[in-house]
């Protein structure tokens, strides 16, 4: 990789992403509407510069400016008006693919999300895998659904390498929207607040964001990837479980829930088959348990220690 251009660079799992091939020497340019500065801030040596991906000028200038090899998309909205969310998700997505067309770019990845299975109940108590049937139930589940569809026909049509990836559910401090039930049960008693939910059984498949950019960064290595699609995976856990685990680092933590039971009936899709990255890329994710305990160390602005660490103390 040399020369790797980001959209949606400056978001939850962009900056990550962007840091990450940084450090790792890449020449990277983050593209975002929202902040073309964070990267001086935070000493990132990246490039970044403002750009509105629903806007197919703006984005094929950029490609033909900055010429990259790897392109990667990651912006997206999710709870707004359907107008706003149709012009970044969908439109802007469509952008993308076609500048880089244009550009003859040689790889685009892209983030789609698990939200395109809908419920679990509609696969039964089994790991959910990619060729599996999709269940969208809300706008920004259709919208993935679009962009997966959209991406083979530009693969079927162009010959374009295009992969995409299903992000489960990211956790991390900072994380404002989408499921944020499983993160704030560990950042808010970690910050010495209360926290309420809802049910202790519901379920999530969650995974520390890092965890998740690296993900794109092992695909971007590849120059062409055995699969159109991955899922991340991920552990599966009920809130109640991942509060327990909470507990066992910040023992006075008040987490509460209105219900024990109940959240399973209409529960998300939480268990998911990610062979193909485990078999082609090596990729696997520590346990969570040492992600709740890196969390909680970031919130408090404590390092984190790892299980190794600890047994020698």
């Amino acid at each position: 990789m040399t020369n790797i251009a980001i959209l949606g660079g400056a978001g939850f799992i962009g900056r990550r992403v962007v840091k990450m091939l940084a450090n790792e020497g890449v020449d990277v340019v983050s593209l975002d509407v929202a902040d073309a500065g964070w990267v001086e801030r935070e000493g990132v040596r990246a490039r970044s510069q403002l750009l509105d991906v629903s806007n197919f000028e703006d984005v094929i200038r950029a490609f033909a400016t900055i010429k990259p090899e790897v392109v990667m998309n990651l912006g997206y909205v999710r709870e707004t008006y359907p107008r706003e969310a149709f012009n970044v998700n969908v439109l802007g997505m469509d952008n993308c693919f076609e500048a880089a067309r244009l550009c003859d770019v040689r790889h685009v990845i892209y983030a789609s999300s698990i939200a395109v299975n809908g419920r679990q109940a509609q696969y039964g108590d089994r790991a959910i895998r990619e060729t599996d049937a999709t269940f969208p139930t809300y706008q920004y589940a259709v919208h993935k659904v679009f962009n997966e569809w959209q991406a083979s026909e530009y693969r079927m049509k162009h010959g374009m390498c295009i992969t995409g990836i299903r992000v489960a559910h990211a956790a991390a401090p900072g994380k404002l929207v989408g499921a944020v039930d499983h993160v704030r049960c560990i950042a808010e008693p970690a910050a010495g607040n209360p926290i309420e939910l809802d049910f202790f059984d519901k379920r999530r498949c969650v995974v520390h964001v890092d965890d998740i950019a690296r993900v794109f960064y092992k695909i971007a290595e590849k120059e062409r990837p055995d699969y159109d699609l991955y899922n991340t995976g991920g552990e599966t856990l009920s809130l109640g479980e991942i509060a327990g685990m909470v507990r066992d680092v910040v023992p006075d933590a008040r987490i509460t829930f209105r219900e024990e039971t109940g959240g399973d009936a209409g529960s998300v899709a939480y268990r998911f088959d990610n062979s193909r990255l485990r078999e082609e890329f090596g990729i696997s994710y520590p346990p969570y348990r040492e992600t709740v305990q890196k969390m909680i160390a970031e919130v408090r602005g404590l390092p984190a220690r790892s299980p190794s660490a600890e047994a020698n103390h």
